[in-house]
Protein backbone atom coordinates (compact mmCIF):
# COMPACT_ATOMS: atom_id res chain seq x y z
CA UNK A 1 0.00 0.00 0.00
CA UNK A 2 1.52 3.36 -0.72
CA UNK A 3 1.67 5.60 2.00
CA UNK A 4 -0.03 9.03 1.98
CA UNK A 5 2.81 12.24 1.97
CA UNK A 6 2.81 14.09 5.22
CA UNK A 7 1.00 16.98 4.00
CA UNK A 8 -1.88 15.36 2.90
CA UNK A 9 -1.69 13.28 6.43
CA UNK A 10 -1.88 16.27 8.38
CA UNK A 11 -5.39 17.20 8.00
CA UNK A 12 -6.77 14.10 8.29
CA UNK A 13 -5.17 13.52 11.58
CA UNK A 14 -6.37 17.24 12.66
CA UNK A 15 -10.11 16.40 11.56
CA UNK A 16 -9.23 13.03 13.88
CA UNK A 17 -8.36 14.72 16.81
CA UNK A 18 -10.70 17.96 16.26
CA UNK A 19 -14.11 15.08 16.58
CA UNK A 20 -12.75 12.09 18.60
CA UNK A 21 -12.89 12.43 22.47
CA UNK A 22 -9.11 12.21 23.97
CA UNK A 23 -8.41 8.42 24.91
CA UNK A 24 -7.84 7.80 28.82
CA UNK A 25 -4.32 5.62 29.07
CA UNK A 26 -4.22 1.87 29.25
CA UNK A 27 -4.14 0.44 32.26
CA UNK A 28 -0.94 -2.11 31.99
CA UNK A 29 -0.90 -5.21 33.32
CA UNK A 30 2.32 -5.38 35.26
CA UNK A 31 3.69 -8.89 36.43
CA UNK A 32 4.12 -9.37 39.88
CA UNK A 33 7.36 -9.18 41.57
CA UNK A 34 8.27 -13.13 42.60
CA UNK A 35 10.04 -11.69 45.87
CA UNK A 36 10.86 -14.63 48.59
CA UNK A 37 10.71 -13.83 52.38
CA UNK A 38 11.85 -15.35 54.95
CA UNK A 39 13.01 -14.89 58.77
CA UNK A 40 15.72 -15.85 60.49
CA UNK A 41 15.51 -17.77 64.48
CA UNK A 42 17.60 -14.38 65.45
CA UNK A 43 15.27 -11.97 63.77
CA UNK A 44 16.78 -11.24 61.28
CA UNK A 45 14.00 -10.31 57.71
CA UNK A 46 15.37 -11.19 54.51
CA UNK A 47 13.60 -10.46 51.13
CA UNK A 48 15.32 -11.82 48.20
CA UNK A 49 14.22 -11.27 44.16
CA UNK A 50 16.03 -13.63 41.48
CA UNK A 51 16.46 -11.77 37.95
CA UNK A 52 19.06 -13.00 35.53
CA UNK A 53 18.59 -9.94 33.38
CA UNK A 54 22.18 -8.99 34.06
CA UNK A 55 25.21 -10.56 36.27
CA UNK A 56 24.75 -8.21 39.33
CA UNK A 57 23.31 -8.51 42.29
CA UNK A 58 22.37 -5.95 45.06
CA UNK A 59 23.11 -6.10 48.38
CA UNK A 60 21.15 -3.95 50.93
CA UNK A 61 20.83 -4.06 54.64
CA UNK A 62 17.96 -2.05 56.32
CA UNK A 63 18.21 -1.17 59.70
CA UNK A 64 14.53 -0.09 61.10
CA UNK A 65 16.08 2.85 63.17
CA UNK A 66 15.67 6.42 62.03
CA UNK A 67 16.10 10.09 62.91
CA UNK A 68 13.06 9.44 65.09
CA UNK A 69 14.77 6.79 67.25
CA UNK A 70 17.33 9.89 68.13
CA UNK A 71 18.01 9.76 71.90
CA UNK A 72 16.44 13.20 73.37
CA UNK A 73 19.05 16.20 73.01
CA UNK A 74 21.41 13.76 70.61
CA UNK A 75 20.06 14.34 66.79
CA UNK A 76 21.83 13.22 64.12
CA UNK A 77 23.13 9.95 65.78
CA UNK A 78 21.33 7.90 63.36
CA UNK A 79 23.04 9.85 60.69
CA UNK A 80 26.35 9.84 62.39
CA UNK A 81 26.05 5.56 62.27
CA UNK A 82 25.52 6.11 58.48
CA UNK A 83 29.16 7.08 58.45
CA UNK A 84 30.32 4.84 61.61
CA UNK A 85 29.25 2.22 59.86
CA UNK A 86 31.92 2.36 57.19
CA UNK A 87 34.78 2.37 59.38
CA UNK A 88 37.05 -0.53 61.13
CA UNK A 89 35.63 -3.78 62.18
CA UNK A 90 37.29 -6.69 63.98
CA UNK A 91 37.82 -8.33 60.53
CA UNK A 92 37.90 -5.32 58.14
CA UNK A 93 39.76 -2.20 57.71
CA UNK A 94 38.05 1.49 57.71
CA UNK A 95 36.38 2.26 54.54
CA UNK A 96 37.37 -1.76 53.53
CA UNK A 97 33.83 -1.74 51.49
CA UNK A 98 35.35 1.07 49.07
CA UNK A 99 37.65 -2.00 47.98
CA UNK A 100 34.97 -4.68 48.08
CA UNK A 101 32.77 -3.19 45.93
CA UNK A 102 34.25 -0.42 43.72
CA UNK A 103 37.90 -2.13 43.21
CA UNK A 104 35.62 -4.89 41.24
CA UNK A 105 33.27 -2.74 39.37
CA UNK A 106 30.62 -1.93 42.11
CA UNK A 107 29.58 0.82 44.65
CA UNK A 108 28.48 1.09 47.59
CA UNK A 109 26.44 3.88 49.43
CA UNK A 110 24.12 4.60 52.46
CA UNK A 111 21.73 6.41 53.44
CA UNK A 112 19.38 7.97 56.41
CA UNK A 113 16.01 8.94 56.68
CA UNK A 114 13.28 9.47 59.38
CA UNK A 115 12.72 6.07 59.86
CA UNK A 116 15.18 4.15 58.16
CA UNK A 117 19.11 4.01 57.99
CA UNK A 118 19.63 1.72 54.62
CA UNK A 119 23.29 0.49 53.27
CA UNK A 120 23.43 -0.32 49.75
CA UNK A 121 25.81 -2.45 47.34
CA UNK A 122 25.93 -3.22 43.88
CA UNK A 123 28.51 -5.59 42.97
CA UNK A 124 29.05 -8.57 39.67
CA UNK A 125 27.36 -11.46 41.06
CA UNK A 126 30.24 -13.88 41.81
CA UNK A 127 30.96 -11.38 44.66
CA UNK A 128 27.59 -11.87 46.46
CA UNK A 129 29.32 -14.14 48.91
CA UNK A 130 31.67 -11.75 50.19
CA UNK A 131 29.31 -8.58 50.29
CA UNK A 132 26.99 -11.15 52.94
CA UNK A 133 29.99 -11.94 54.78
CA UNK A 134 30.89 -8.20 54.99
CA UNK A 135 27.63 -6.73 56.02
CA UNK A 136 27.58 -9.74 58.87
CA UNK A 137 30.88 -8.31 60.07
CA UNK A 138 29.89 -4.71 60.49
CA UNK A 139 26.80 -5.94 62.08
CA UNK A 140 28.19 -8.01 64.57
CA UNK A 141 31.57 -6.93 64.67
CA UNK A 142 32.02 -2.80 64.09
CA UNK A 143 34.70 -0.64 65.84
CA UNK A 144 33.12 1.84 68.02
CA UNK A 145 35.79 3.87 69.83
CA UNK A 146 37.01 7.27 70.21
CA UNK A 147 38.74 7.75 67.04
CA UNK A 148 35.89 6.75 64.99
CA UNK A 149 33.77 8.62 66.60
CA UNK A 150 35.49 11.86 66.41
CA UNK A 151 36.44 11.46 62.77
CA UNK A 152 33.37 11.07 61.85
CA UNK A 153 31.16 12.91 63.70
CA UNK A 154 33.90 15.64 62.17
CA UNK A 155 32.27 14.50 59.16
CA UNK A 156 28.58 14.93 60.15
CA UNK A 157 29.50 18.58 61.34
CA UNK A 158 30.71 19.37 58.14
CA UNK A 159 27.60 17.72 55.95
CA UNK A 160 25.57 20.27 58.68
CA UNK A 161 27.83 22.99 57.56
CA UNK A 162 27.79 22.81 53.99
CA UNK A 163 23.97 21.87 53.64
CA UNK A 164 22.19 23.75 56.14
CA UNK A 165 24.26 26.88 56.96
CA UNK A 166 26.14 27.22 53.86
CA UNK A 167 23.26 26.67 51.47
CA UNK A 168 21.10 29.82 51.23
CA UNK A 169 17.74 27.96 51.37
CA UNK A 170 19.07 25.32 53.92
CA UNK A 171 18.01 26.46 57.11
CA UNK A 172 14.32 26.75 55.70
CA UNK A 173 14.02 23.30 54.92
CA UNK A 174 15.68 21.57 57.60
CA UNK A 175 13.11 24.05 59.99
CA UNK A 176 9.94 22.27 58.11
CA UNK A 177 9.94 19.07 60.47
CA UNK A 178 10.92 20.88 64.19
CA UNK A 179 8.13 23.42 63.14
CA UNK A 180 5.33 21.27 61.36
CA UNK A 181 5.49 18.54 64.12
CA UNK A 182 4.19 19.23 67.63
CA UNK A 183 5.34 16.11 69.55
CA UNK A 184 6.22 13.26 67.56
CA UNK A 185 10.09 12.89 67.21
CA UNK A 186 10.26 13.53 63.49
CA UNK A 187 10.50 16.58 64.72
CA UNK A 188 14.03 16.37 65.20
CA UNK A 189 15.69 17.23 62.03
CA UNK A 190 17.82 13.76 60.35
CA UNK A 191 21.16 15.85 60.03
CA UNK A 192 20.92 16.79 63.90
CA UNK A 193 22.70 19.64 65.00
CA UNK A 194 26.38 20.71 65.97
CA UNK A 195 25.31 21.19 69.42
CA UNK A 196 23.69 18.13 70.14
CA UNK A 197 26.93 16.37 68.40
CA UNK A 198 29.44 17.94 70.37
CA UNK A 199 27.47 17.28 73.68
CA UNK A 200 27.35 13.11 72.93
CA UNK A 201 29.94 10.80 74.36
CA UNK A 202 31.70 7.99 73.47
CA UNK A 203 29.27 5.60 76.01
CA UNK A 204 26.26 7.44 74.33
CA UNK A 205 27.14 6.45 71.07
CA UNK A 206 28.08 2.52 72.02
CA UNK A 207 24.69 2.27 73.96
CA UNK A 208 22.83 3.46 70.60
CA UNK A 209 24.40 1.29 68.37
CA UNK A 210 24.28 -1.84 71.31
CA UNK A 211 19.90 -0.75 70.98
CA UNK A 212 19.19 -0.56 67.76
CA UNK A 213 21.77 -2.51 65.37
CA UNK A 214 20.65 -6.03 66.12
CA UNK A 215 19.54 -8.76 63.65
CA UNK A 216 15.88 -8.86 65.07
CA UNK A 217 15.96 -4.73 63.41
CA UNK A 218 17.17 -5.09 60.19
CA UNK A 219 15.66 -6.31 57.01
CA UNK A 220 18.47 -8.03 54.13
CA UNK A 221 17.49 -7.14 51.02
CA UNK A 222 19.16 -9.18 47.90
CA UNK A 223 18.25 -9.09 44.13
CA UNK A 224 19.56 -9.55 41.37
CA UNK A 225 21.33 -12.82 39.77
CA UNK A 226 21.93 -15.35 42.25
CA UNK A 227 21.05 -18.88 42.95
CA UNK A 228 18.29 -19.05 45.87
CA UNK A 229 19.58 -21.95 47.24
CA UNK A 230 23.25 -21.24 47.35
CA UNK A 231 21.91 -17.50 48.87
CA UNK A 232 19.76 -18.95 51.59
CA UNK A 233 22.90 -21.16 52.63
CA UNK A 234 25.38 -18.24 52.93
CA UNK A 235 22.73 -15.91 54.58
CA UNK A 236 22.35 -18.67 57.35
CA UNK A 237 26.49 -19.13 57.30
CA UNK A 238 27.26 -15.35 58.13
CA UNK A 239 23.84 -13.95 59.62
CA UNK A 240 22.05 -17.11 61.19
CA UNK A 241 24.85 -17.06 64.47
CA UNK A 242 24.84 -13.72 65.31
CA UNK A 243 22.96 -12.90 68.61
CA UNK A 244 19.30 -12.07 69.31
CA UNK A 245 19.42 -9.43 72.19
CA UNK A 246 17.14 -10.19 75.14
CA UNK A 247 16.16 -6.25 75.84
CA UNK A 248 13.45 -5.12 73.96
CA UNK A 249 13.95 -2.60 70.90
CA UNK A 250 12.35 0.72 72.10
CA UNK A 251 9.34 1.81 69.88
CA UNK A 252 8.14 5.68 69.33
CA UNK A 253 4.75 5.76 70.71
CA UNK A 254 4.02 9.59 70.40
CA UNK A 255 1.07 10.73 68.54
CA UNK A 256 0.68 13.32 66.86
CA UNK A 257 -1.93 15.51 68.25
CA UNK A 258 -4.70 16.74 65.45
CA UNK A 259 -3.90 20.27 64.79
CA UNK A 260 -6.27 22.92 65.96
CA UNK A 261 -5.62 25.89 64.51
CA UNK A 262 -2.68 27.49 61.91
CA UNK A 263 0.57 28.18 62.69
CA UNK A 264 3.29 30.43 61.69
CA UNK A 265 6.79 30.98 62.42
CA UNK A 266 9.76 33.03 61.17
CA UNK A 267 13.10 32.04 60.02
CA UNK A 268 15.97 34.06 59.07
CA UNK A 269 18.95 33.38 57.02
CA UNK A 270 22.34 35.62 56.28
CA UNK A 271 22.93 33.89 53.25
CA UNK A 272 19.86 33.33 51.05
CA UNK A 273 19.40 36.71 48.58
CA UNK A 274 15.32 36.47 48.22
CA UNK A 275 12.31 35.46 50.92
CA UNK A 276 10.54 32.07 50.31
CA UNK A 277 8.04 30.57 51.71
CA UNK A 278 6.43 26.81 53.15
CA UNK A 279 3.26 25.58 54.09
CA UNK A 280 2.76 21.96 55.32
CA UNK A 281 0.15 19.56 56.52
CA UNK A 282 -0.14 16.63 58.38
CA UNK A 283 -0.92 13.31 56.71
CA UNK A 284 -1.26 9.89 57.31
CA UNK A 285 1.06 7.12 57.71
CA UNK A 286 2.49 5.61 54.12
CA UNK A 287 0.68 2.16 55.03
CA UNK A 288 -2.96 4.27 54.05
CA UNK A 289 -1.87 3.55 50.81
CA UNK A 290 -5.78 4.01 49.82
CA UNK A 291 -4.61 7.95 50.67
CA UNK A 292 -0.74 8.28 50.06
CA UNK A 293 -1.52 7.03 46.68
CA UNK A 294 -3.93 9.30 45.57
CA UNK A 295 -1.75 12.23 47.79
CA UNK A 296 1.49 11.40 45.53
CA UNK A 297 -0.54 12.08 42.25
CA UNK A 298 -1.81 15.56 43.94
CA UNK A 299 1.66 16.38 44.42
CA UNK A 300 2.60 15.46 41.31
CA UNK A 301 0.20 17.38 39.69
CA UNK A 302 1.04 20.04 41.40
CA UNK A 303 4.62 20.44 40.79
CA UNK A 304 6.01 17.54 38.40
CA UNK A 305 7.86 19.72 35.63
CA UNK A 306 7.56 23.12 33.43
CA UNK A 307 3.97 22.15 32.72
CA UNK A 308 3.17 21.70 36.86
CA UNK A 309 0.49 23.82 38.37
CA UNK A 310 2.38 25.79 40.54
CA UNK A 311 5.23 26.46 37.96
CA UNK A 312 2.62 27.44 35.85
CA UNK A 313 0.92 30.00 37.99
CA UNK A 314 3.97 31.47 40.50
CA UNK A 315 6.86 31.10 38.19
CA UNK A 316 5.15 31.47 34.42
CA UNK A 317 1.95 33.37 34.30
CA UNK A 318 2.72 35.56 37.80
CA UNK A 319 6.09 35.43 38.36
CA UNK A 320 6.65 36.23 41.67
CA UNK A 321 8.89 32.85 42.53
CA UNK A 322 11.90 31.30 40.74
CA UNK A 323 11.13 27.89 41.94
CA UNK A 324 8.24 26.36 43.32
CA UNK A 325 6.86 22.96 44.47
CA UNK A 326 4.97 20.35 46.49
CA UNK A 327 5.77 16.99 48.13
CA UNK A 328 3.90 14.03 49.83
CA UNK A 329 5.94 12.79 52.02
CA UNK A 330 4.66 9.36 53.32
CA UNK A 331 6.36 7.85 56.30
CA UNK A 332 5.54 4.94 59.09
CA UNK A 333 4.24 7.50 61.68
CA UNK A 334 2.49 10.79 60.51
CA UNK A 335 4.25 12.38 57.06
CA UNK A 336 3.56 16.06 55.66
CA UNK A 337 2.03 17.32 52.59
CA UNK A 338 4.32 20.58 51.88
CA UNK A 339 4.13 23.42 49.14
CA UNK A 340 6.50 26.15 48.83
CA UNK A 341 7.67 28.81 47.04
CA UNK A 342 11.70 30.62 46.21
CA UNK A 343 10.76 34.41 45.91
CA UNK A 344 11.39 36.23 42.75
CA UNK A 345 13.33 39.39 42.97
CA UNK A 346 10.99 42.07 44.53
CA UNK A 347 8.54 39.78 45.73
CA UNK A 348 7.45 38.48 49.62
CA UNK A 349 5.76 35.68 51.12
CA UNK A 350 2.48 36.43 51.10
CA UNK A 351 1.96 37.15 47.34
CA UNK A 352 3.34 33.15 46.67
CA UNK A 353 1.67 31.92 49.43
CA UNK A 354 -1.98 33.18 48.33
CA UNK A 355 -1.09 31.52 45.02
CA UNK A 356 -0.40 28.24 46.71
CA UNK A 357 -3.27 28.27 48.34
CA UNK A 358 -5.78 29.13 45.12
CA UNK A 359 -3.78 26.40 43.18
CA UNK A 360 -4.18 23.91 46.13
CA UNK A 361 -8.57 24.65 46.46
CA UNK A 362 -8.66 24.67 42.22
CA UNK A 363 -6.97 21.35 42.31
CA UNK A 364 -9.16 20.48 45.33
CA UNK A 365 -12.40 21.50 43.76
CA UNK A 366 -12.87 21.58 39.97
CA UNK A 367 -12.61 19.35 37.35
CA UNK A 368 -9.16 18.19 36.28
CA UNK A 369 -8.38 17.68 32.68
CA UNK A 370 -8.32 13.91 32.11
CA UNK A 371 -5.12 14.21 29.77
CA UNK A 372 -3.47 15.94 32.56
CA UNK A 373 -4.28 13.34 35.40
CA UNK A 374 -3.04 10.57 33.16
CA UNK A 375 0.23 12.27 32.24
CA UNK A 376 1.05 12.65 35.50
CA UNK A 377 0.17 9.00 36.39
CA UNK A 378 1.98 8.00 33.44
CA UNK A 379 4.87 10.13 34.42
CA UNK A 380 5.24 8.41 38.05
CA UNK A 381 4.56 5.11 36.06
CA UNK A 382 7.61 5.23 34.06
CA UNK A 383 9.28 6.44 37.33
CA UNK A 384 8.58 3.17 39.22
CA UNK A 385 9.03 1.02 36.21
CA UNK A 386 12.41 2.64 35.39
CA UNK A 387 13.72 2.29 38.53
CA UNK A 388 12.89 -1.65 38.70
CA UNK A 389 14.86 -2.12 35.59
CA UNK A 390 18.38 -2.55 37.87
CA UNK A 391 19.15 -4.88 40.67
CA UNK A 392 19.44 -1.90 43.21
CA UNK A 393 16.14 -0.40 41.75
CA UNK A 394 14.18 -3.91 42.69
CA UNK A 395 15.34 -4.05 46.02
CA UNK A 396 15.01 -0.40 47.16
CA UNK A 397 11.57 -0.38 45.63
CA UNK A 398 11.01 -3.80 48.09
CA UNK A 399 12.60 -2.14 50.87
CA UNK A 400 10.44 0.79 50.52
CA UNK A 401 6.93 -1.13 50.31
CA UNK A 402 8.62 -3.50 53.40
CA UNK A 403 9.71 -1.01 55.74
CA UNK A 404 7.82 2.35 54.78
CA UNK A 405 4.18 1.25 53.75
CA UNK A 406 4.61 -2.03 56.27
CA UNK A 407 4.40 -4.78 53.72
CA UNK A 408 6.38 -6.52 50.63
CA UNK A 409 3.49 -7.00 48.99
CA UNK A 410 2.53 -3.27 48.39
CA UNK A 411 5.77 -3.58 45.50
CA UNK A 412 3.10 -5.90 43.58
CA UNK A 413 -0.31 -3.80 44.09
CA UNK A 414 0.82 -0.28 44.46
CA UNK A 415 1.13 0.61 40.49
CA UNK A 416 -2.09 -0.94 39.72
CA UNK A 417 -3.61 1.42 42.63
CA UNK A 418 -2.12 3.92 41.07
CA UNK A 419 -2.95 3.50 37.78
CA UNK A 420 -6.72 3.96 39.14
CA UNK A 421 -6.33 6.93 40.98
CA UNK A 422 -9.05 9.30 39.81
CA UNK A 423 -9.99 12.85 39.92
CA UNK A 424 -12.52 12.33 42.43
CA UNK A 425 -10.07 10.58 44.51
CA UNK A 426 -7.97 13.49 44.19
CA UNK A 427 -10.49 15.84 45.09
CA UNK A 428 -11.17 13.53 48.78
CA UNK A 429 -7.56 13.47 50.39
CA UNK A 430 -6.55 16.81 49.29
CA UNK A 431 -9.78 18.19 50.87
CA UNK A 432 -9.54 15.85 54.10
CA UNK A 433 -5.63 16.56 54.75
CA UNK A 434 -5.00 19.95 53.21
CA UNK A 435 -7.64 21.92 52.24
CA UNK A 436 -10.09 20.90 54.99
CA UNK A 437 -6.81 21.00 57.50
CA UNK A 438 -4.79 23.50 59.37
CA UNK A 439 -1.31 24.12 58.37
CA UNK A 440 2.19 25.67 59.51
CA UNK A 441 4.08 28.32 57.18
CA UNK A 442 7.32 29.05 57.25
CA UNK A 443 7.97 32.62 56.09
CA UNK A 444 11.70 32.55 55.38
CA UNK A 445 13.03 35.97 55.57
CA UNK A 446 16.82 37.12 54.58
CA UNK A 447 17.92 38.81 57.28
CA UNK A 448 18.30 42.56 56.53
CA UNK A 449 15.05 42.46 54.79
CA UNK A 450 13.14 40.87 58.27
CA UNK A 451 11.68 44.18 58.97
CA UNK A 452 10.64 44.93 55.37
CA UNK A 453 8.17 41.78 55.03
CA UNK A 454 4.89 41.97 56.51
Amino acid sequence: MRLRPAALLAPLVLLTVLSSPPLAAAELTIPPIPYHQRTLPNGLQVISVEDHASPNVAVQMWYHVGSKDDPQGRSGFAHLFEHLMFKSTKHMHAEQFDRLTEDVGGANNASTGDDVTNYFEVVPSNHLQTLLWAEAERLSNLNVDEANFKSERAVVEEEYRQSVLANPYGKLFNAIDPKSYAVHPYKRPTIGSIEDLEAATLPDVIAFHKTFYRPDNATLIVAGDFDPEQLDAWVDQYFGWIPKPATPIPQVTAQEPKRKKNLRYTVTSETAPLPAVAITWLLPPASDTADSIPLQVAAALLSQGDSSRLYQSLVYRHQVAQQAGADADGRVGPGLFTAYAILASGHQPAEAEKLLHEEIIWLATQPIPAAELDKVKTQLLTGELKQRQTAQGLAFALGQAALIDGNPEHVNTDLAALQKVTEQDVHRVLQKYVTGAHSVTIDYLPQAAKGEVK
